[in-house]
């Protein structure tokens, strides 16, 4: 288990430092791929030759430029990427019962909770840790004090508890375009168009110029909602 002593020691390290550190310590990881930040994730671990286990979300809504860009990090780095489907028959009876826009009369929860939670549970299951993209400067109400290596208080692991690592949470969004223009890195064009953070296509608009990055995530919602419960800010630090 992940204790008080490798949190200290990961604290005062760089991105692929903390990978290697990572993958040295714990077996069964996978990077969970959606972002800009996921990608910078993937390379650095290709190049330091960790093989690493990739899996991506598939919501049925994603825009067209993100399903062109899951298959061009594939072919890019030559690597495996697992595709999470949401369980069919759930998400007929909610568009069967509420359409197909229900969210934005009752809130995002309900569809995100069919489309990305349940199946990431599932696929979390099977897991001893995951690893994200994560990065506080990402949202000032929720991941603020977001940890490098946290329990996951959301989820459950293969062998029950589940470590969760957030390897650039503190880099800044700058640092992390710097490493994607200087390395060359595959990234979604929708971030030329003014896409921050980028989502489902009927949730998900670009930002004006120092916006919040999640204020281009369910805009119709309060802040404080901003998360599709995928990633608690309830999670403890190791």
């Amino acid at each position: 288990m992940i204790n008080q002593t490798l949190q200290q020691q990961l604290e005062n390290k760089q991105p692929r430092e903390i990978l290697k550190t990572i993958y040295s310590s714990v077996n069964n990881l996978a990077i969970s791929f959606s972002g800009a930040e996921d990608v910078v994730l993937i390379d650095m671990a290709c190049k330091l030759g960790l093989k690493p286990n990739v899996f991506t979300l598939d919501t049925g809504r994603l825009h067209p430029e993100t399903y062109q860009f899951i298959e061009a990090v594939m072919q890019h780095y030559q690597v495996k990427i697992t595709v999470l489907s949401p369980n069919q028959i759930a998400l007929q009876n909610l568009t069967t019962e509420k359409g197909l826009y229900s969210f934005y009369q009752d809130g995002h929860k309900e569809c995100c909770g069919i489309r990305k939670v349940e199946p990431l549970k599932q696929h979390l299951a099977t897991l001893s840790g995951w690893i994200t993209g994560q990065r506080r400067d990402q949202s000032k109400a929720t991941r603020d004090s977001l940890p490098i290596v946290e329990i996951d208080s959301s989820f459950s692991g293969k062998d029950s508890e589940l470590l969760k690592f957030n390897p650039l949470c503190h880099w800044t969004s700058e640092q992390v375009w710097s490493y994607i223009r200087a390395l060359e890195v595959p990234f979604n064009p929708l971030h030329n168009k003014g896409f921050v953070s980028i989502g489902c296509e009927p949730c998900t608009r670009p930002t004006l110029p120092h916006q919040d990055p999640r204020e281009g995530r369910w805009w119709w919602e309060e802040a404080e909602s901003k998360e599709c419960g995928l990633h608690s800010s309830l999670s403890k630090p190791s």
